[in-house]
């Protein structure tokens, strides 16, 4: 090797040290930046010419360094498991915040709730038998029953506010979806051209891939990568992107209602998308209508359970009252009112006091007197009735915490899979600053070697250039 060949050598150790200095760099400078994942600067040796013949010169060493490439140090096996997990996680975590904030309007047990307005009314009753002639204590059973069916109103509509918020909410999802869509097949077609012209692109495939998990999060998304750099985006075995082009997904959801079924389709056709992880699967499932054995959407049997409370109240108390008296020996009427539902129990929402008189209050019984509170007392057992609405409201509000118990307990154990799977992919994938400086002070050390075979070397040229011949003048 020649000296000049010397110095070119050490020229691309320079060069080399210093293209893998500015990766370290570029991976410090990203240690906080999310999805990013660290890279890596591969040094290659560069080998001697070789020209085997029986006139080679002999041995030779070789031309240098050469940085071949630079790796992004992911995992495809850990991101699919994160994207997988990530899905499951969503959907458990969905449906267990649809039972909590359901569980916060039904405020249960408490002075607020169902239970006591229920009580109250029932107290009332008592307390109006025993004092039948007192219009005070007429007075307290109407606003205690008026009381009682604001609150049975009141939580009805906050589930329907609730149901209408989800609604919105899966709206929302649906277009996030598509635009992410949209944004991977651009980066697909940014990505392969970046790799067929010999550039690197792996912060792009950063930022497609952090894409693509929020499309596991929202649609239990999977990705299938090609050997072209493109990522298909899977769902259910169906391309939500393949290559450079994205398919866009649509739901009913904007002209439903509670009783009607909410689904998801792929967009401009009526065949079903087919998900089942990802948070808008939970939204779909909260707002899926009513089933008569009960398996329905969250949030429409929880509204037929108020319609379910509100029909047995009204029929239980309309039945006991029309067969007593007044006191004026006058039947008694309808108690409560509402409107009917198609499915033949009554609304909550429109559930009333059809009496706005105290001495419209039947509690005697036919031929017993006006001071006769019988009646009364036979009614106030409904509330301790197996089959009555306080028993079956409270066997609602038990089954509303067991099945909001087990959800949350299903959303905390996907979380902490999900959780491990995110610190498998972090411990391969993000920047260790300690481990980068160590890199970087190696990469320093090796760059002032070579410049020292430099420095070197340009003094024995400039020896033998400028010297040579000086000696014996």
């Amino acid at each position: 090797m020649s000296s000049f060949a010397g110095l070119s050598t050490a020229l691309s150790s320079l060069i080399a040290q210093r293209q893998a200095l500015e990766v370290s760099g570029q991976n410090i400078a990203n240690a906080n930046t999310v999805g990013y994942t660290r890279q890596r600067a591969n040094l290659q040796s560069v080998a001697a010419n070789a020209a085997p013949s029986m006139f080679s010169a002999g041995l030779s060493t070789g031309n240098g360094t050469t940085v071949s490439s630079i790796s992004r140090l992911g995992d495809i096996f850990l991101d699919a498991r994160v994207r997988s997990e990530t899905g499951s996680a969503s959907l458990a975590a969905n449906k267990a915040d649809t039972y909590l904030r359901l569980e916060s309007t039904v405020a249960e047990p408490g002075d607020t709730g169902i239970s006591a307005a229920l009580q109250k009314f029932w107290g009332g009753w008592e307390e109006v038998a025993s004092n039948a002639g007192s219009a005070a204590s007429r007075t307290i059973l109407l606003k205690s029953a008026t009381a009682l069916t604001e609150r049975i109103s009141a939580g009805y509509a906050s589930v329907v506010t609730q149901w209408n918020q989800t609604r919105t909410e899966l709206t929302a999802a649906v277009t996030d979806v598509n635009s992410s869509a949209t944004m991977i097949a651009g980066l697909n077609d940014s990505i392969r051209s970046a790799l067929v012209s010999g550039g690197a692109a792996n912060e792009l495939i950063d930022q497609r891939n952090v894409l693509v998990t929020g499309l596991s999060a929202s649609i239990g998304a999977t990705g299938v990568e090609r050997a072209d750099g493109t990522l298909d985006v899977m769902v259910d075995g169906n391309a939500l992107v393949r290559g450079v082009t994205a398919h866009a997904i649509a739901s009913n959801v904007d002209g439903a209602t509670m009783g009607s079924d909410v689904f998801l389709t792929w967009a401009g056709s009526a065949t079903p998308l087919g998900a089942s992880s990802g948070a808008i699967v939970g939204m779909v499932s909260a707002l899926a209508k009513a089933e008569p054995d009960g398996k329905g959407g969250i949030l429409a049997e929880a509204a037929a359970s108020y319609d379910k409370l509100a029909t047995t109240l009204m029929s239980t108390v309309n039945t006991q009252h029309a067969d007593a008296v007044t006191q004026s020996n006058v039947g008694g009427g309808a108690f409560f009112t509402s409107a009917s539902n198609p499915d033949g129990t009554y609304s909550a929402a429109n559930l009333k006091v059809a009496i706005t008189n105290g001495a419209d209050i039947a509690v005697g019984k036919v031929g017993m007197g006006a001071l006769d509170g019988s009646q009364g007392m036979e009614m106030a057992k409904i509330g301790i009735d197996a089959k009555g609405p306080d028993a079956q409201w409270t066997a609602w509000v038990a089954n509303l915490g067991v099945s909001s118990r087990a959800a949350t307990s299903r959303a905390a154990i996907t979380e902490s899979t999900r959780s491990n799977a995110v610190g498998l992919q972090m411990s391969n994938a993000s920047v260790d600053v300690d481990e980068e400086a160590a890199n970087m002070l190696t990469y320093q050390r090796a760059y002032q070697g070579a410049a020292r075979v430099m420095t070197a070397i340009d003094e024995m040229l400039d020896t033998l250039i400028n010297r040579t011949g000086i000696v014996g003048r």
